[in-house]
């Protein structure tokens, strides 16, 4: 299975790929506001590949529930001078996190090479046209409803089931617009119009989304499901429940992980990945005798 995300390949399996985090935004859930200076974005960005990131993505529009939308221009005021300053010191792919074709195409003239798409539910076929004219990656997130409705009671019959046909719906209009499965990588878009259980259903469930052989990203970094199964409400102290996500998600089918904390999430997945390891050592063994 192989990803093309412009001038990047990666090819699977190999070690999970980590996505950083670098919210350039006043109102994000957990980070809002402390990296809204361009030159402060950075440097968080650098740190976060000193720490290990495979991929940084920078993002100008919260999309936590019932978050304010951002207008084009804002949007791109925020994004622009960080991947432009970030694409010429770092040698690793940069996505644009955001729902706005404009912000898209101008992020990858600027250096990106990855759309992380929330809005993939999309009906238009605009933004997969920048993908396809851009021969970006493009992250196809599901999401019931908009950042501001899909916290609104949501329901499914079958949450499983309903994601399953989204993905299948996606790679085949997004290869009818142009866009390669190659480029595109799935994600179930945890906390993104689910309830917990929805949550739990799809992580426990992870597996049945490689029939599609793409990569599947996973993000639930301080996500509020974990305060709501944890008890933890202060968001800086839910980096247990994150890591245990992460690790589950890598073991049943997750090649990306999107985290805002990266160094310890290396470390939780080389640890898992380790032990796994010798599991299918000692496996293979027993069968052997």
């Amino acid at each position: 299975m192989i990803l093309r995300a412009r001038q990047f390949t990666f090819t699977f399996p190999r070690p999970t790929l980590l996505m950083g985090i670098v919210n350039v935004t006043p109102d994000s859930f957990s980070d809002g506001g402390q990296f809204l200076d361009p030159d402060t974005a950075v440097k968080h960005a650098l740190e976060l590949l000193a720490e290990g990131a495979d991929i940084l993505d920078v993002g100008g529009e919260s999309t936590r529930p019932n978050a304010a939308p951002v207008g084009e221009a804002e949007e791109l005021r925020r994004v622009l001078p960080v991947i432009e300053t970030l694409a010429g010191r770092v040698k690793i792919p940069i996505s644009i996190d955001t729902m706005k074709p404009a912000v898209a195409a101008a992020a990858l003239r600027a250096g990106a090479s990855i759309v992380n798409d929330v809005a993939a539910s999309r009906a238009d076929e605009a933004m997969w046209r920048v993908v396809a004219d851009g021969g970006a990656g493009y992250v196809a997130m599901h999401m019931q409803g908009t950042p501001q409705t899909m916290q609104s009671r949501p329901v499914y019959e079958d949450v499983l089931t309903e994601v399953n046909e989204f993905f299948g719906d996606r790679l085949r209009r997004l290869e009818q617009a142009g866009v390669k499965a190659e480029q595109v990588v799935l994600d179930p878009g945890l906390g993104f119009g689910k309830a917990v259980e929805h949550n739990l259903q799809l992580l426990a469930r992870l597996d049945s989304f490689t029939k599609w052989s793409r990569p599947m990203m996973v993000g639930a970094s301080r996500k509020s499901f974990i305060q709501q199964i944890a008890g933890e409400a202060d968001v800086e102290r839910r980096l247990p429940g994150s890591l245990a996500c992460a690790c589950w998600a890598a073991q049943h089918g997750a090649q990306i992980i999107r985290t805002h904390d990266v160094a310890a999430t290396r470390q939780a997945l080389r640890v898992t990945t380790a032990i796994a390891a010798r599991d299918v050592e000692r496996g293979s063994g027993a069968l052997e005798q």
